[in-house]
């Protein structure tokens, strides 16, 4: 592992290793200013003389564009996208980097690990952003006027809200120290909290916003507390000083609750039952880009948070036990994926119903979580092998639910230019209608349900057999009770995929066999960004589904730079 330069004397290496992030804030920055570049002056004190300031007056007419905001992040987005891309292909090493501080105190890590995670974010972002570009409603309108749709100065407020919260989620993804990647939660989840209420003008986008603020303020302040309690217990937040500790304490009582409450304010940010009541109202409320992130991106961030302190810190060093936690959370991840999974079949809302299905992609990757915490228990004859094996299934499948996730919200989106999608009848015939559409939402149905040769498909695979890896090892058992009872996990997954089943073919069933609603007979507005954005989401959820053995592999370098 590479020491850099600290904090405070910042080196060329350092610059280099964190160019993502440093794209994504001279992007803030050029959003920030561009915008508003005018013939502005200001006047010197005590004089009558005026000097050109740049900024205010009347706008230039070539910053004037009401496109101008979603051009600059979508511009950003990419190139950070591809610095990242590009690490995770010429990486030679597993160890990474670290940037410290003067004093020697890890801040960040840059590795195949982090990089990862920063491909998850800054992939849904990138499309999120490029569907908002032609269109952001103030509220439903039919016209396709761009002045009637939106105005310059509420697009570049809402792509700034979209980059600072790129920068928090880089920031969690590189964190060494708790407090850090604390800072870096809370940067991005500030901006989220205003992202889904951004849309004030309508009930939905002001409810849903205020609850979401609401709970995760209320989640994160008991996160706060875990980490207070945390460093009153080790002295210190960095994660090696933190697992050192553990290994040597990790039983006490201040230690087991300052776990308890850091894992609250993770589980909300993943939806986990009984801590996504907030989620359904937020989804349905934000616009349809917006909740696409919050099913992905930010629902990998709140999973990161969850491996860094459970995989780093408090993983057992002791062979033939499990991890203390793994009992807790196996029943956590049984009731999310299977609560989850009834409540969608109920639901009448598709965004309340990919909501759902949302909560119980959060107990598929819980399980596989539970599973990684009894990788030590001696059947497997590389038992951190087979720890690999998952943490490569996991991040493969939060990469590839980005395109099949966020690819149904957009379709969703569509339909909101329109008037709405709050009612599954909004979909009724959109096969007639749009039957380019109505193909991609089907593909991305059938791969959220898990069914073949779609990437969805592929990542539930690959977390069961990881999770049955782990619990059987090689296979020779005498009988099923010699196992690790995580296998039951697996078997829940499978049927809780099959329930699935049916409200993701309940949408296709919609779309080709139902007739169109009174006056929604014709085409969808145009909408050309978030066309392109849906037909991206197609093409990554059917070619990562036919050919993703190499972002496996990538995925399989990142789990093992995490040990």
């Amino acid at each position: 592992m590479n020491k850099l330069a600290a904090v405070g004397g910042v080196s060329t290496g350092d610059l280099k290793l964190l160019a993502p992030e440093i794209t994504v804030f001279v992007g803030l920055l050029l959003i920030m200013i561009v915008p508003n570049l005018g013939n502005g002056t200001f006047r010197i004190p005590g004089t009558s003389i005026r000097l050109p300031w740049f900024l205010g007056g009347t706008r230039y007419k070539f910053v004037s564009s009401p496109r101008l905001p979603g051009l600059l992040a979508v511009l950003t987005m990419a190139v950070a996208l591809f610095q990242v891309v590009a690490y995770l292909i010429n990486s030679n090493g597993l160890d990474g980097d670290v940037v410290s501080s003067d004093s020697g105190i890890e801040i960040f890590k840059i590795n195949m690990f982090s990089r990862i995670f920063e491909a998850i974010f800054f992939a849904a972002l990138l499309l999120a952003a490029i569907a908002s570009l032609d269109r952001l409603p103030i509220g439903p309108h039919k016209s396709d006027d761009i002045d009637v749709l939106f105005n310059n100065r509420r697009q570049a407020d809402f792509y700034i809200l979209m980059l600072t919260s790129a920068l928090g989620m880089s920031v969690v993804a590189l964190a060494q120290d708790m407090f850090v990647l604390f800072v870096g939660l809370e940067l991005a989840s500030f901006s989220t909290y205003v992202l889904v209420a951004f849309h004030k003008e309508t009930r939905a986008g002001s409810e849903g916003g205020a609850k979401y603020f609401i709970v995760g303020s209320v989640a994160s302040a008991v996160g706060l507390y875990g980490l207070s309690m945390l460093y009153l217990w080790a002295g210190s937040l960095q994660f090696e000083v933190l697992a050192v500790k553990w290994a040597e304490d990790g039983g006490s009582a201040l230690s087991m609750m300052a776990l308890g409450f850091v894992l609250v304010g993770f589980a909300f940010k993943i939806s986990a039952v009984p801590f996504h009541f907030a989620a359904p109202d937020a989804y349905s409320g934000a616009n349809s880009p917006v909740a696409g992130v919050l099913a992905t991106a930010s629902k990998a961030m709140g999973m990161l948070g969850l491996m860094r302190v459970l995989l780093i810190v408090t993983i057992p060093e002791a062979s033939g036990g499990s991890a203390i936690w793994i009992g807790l959370l196996g029943v956590l991840a049984a009731i999310t994926m299977t609560w989850g999974n009834i409540a969608a079949l109920g639901s009448e809302n598709p965004k309340r119903m990919l909501a759902y299905s949302s909560v119980a992609h959060a107990g598929y990757m819980l399980a596989a979580l539970t599973a990684i915490g009894a990788w030590n228990w001696g059947l497997a004859e590389d038992a951190e092998g087979a720890m690999d094996v998952i943490v490569a299934a996991l991040l493969f499948h939060m990469f590839v639910l980005v395109f099949f996730k966020l690819g149904a919200f957009l379709v969703l989106g569509v339909l909101e230019m329109e008037g709405g999608a709050s009612r599954l009848s909004s979909l009724a015939g959109l096969g007639k209608r749009e039957p380019l559409l109505a193909v991609g939402m089907f593909l991305f149905m059938i791969s959220l349900a898990g069914v073949p040769p779609m990437a969805g498909f592929l990542s539930k695979l690959l977390v069961i057999m990881g999770i049955v890896e782990v619990a059987t090892g090689t296979g020779s058992l005498s009988s099923i009770g010699d196992a690790h009872w995580v296998w039951w996990l697996a078997l829940l997954m499978v049927l809780n995929s099959a329930i699935s089943m049916f409200y993701y073919l309940r949408i296709g069933v919609v779309m080709y066999f139902h007739e169109p609603e009174e006056g929604r007979e014709g085409p969808l507005a145009s909408g050309k960004s978030i066309r392109v954005a849906i037909a991206l989401c197609a093409i990554g959820t059917v070619a990562f589904g036919l050919v993703g053995g190499e972002l496996v592999e990538i995925c399989r370098d990142a789990a093992q730079s995490l040990r």
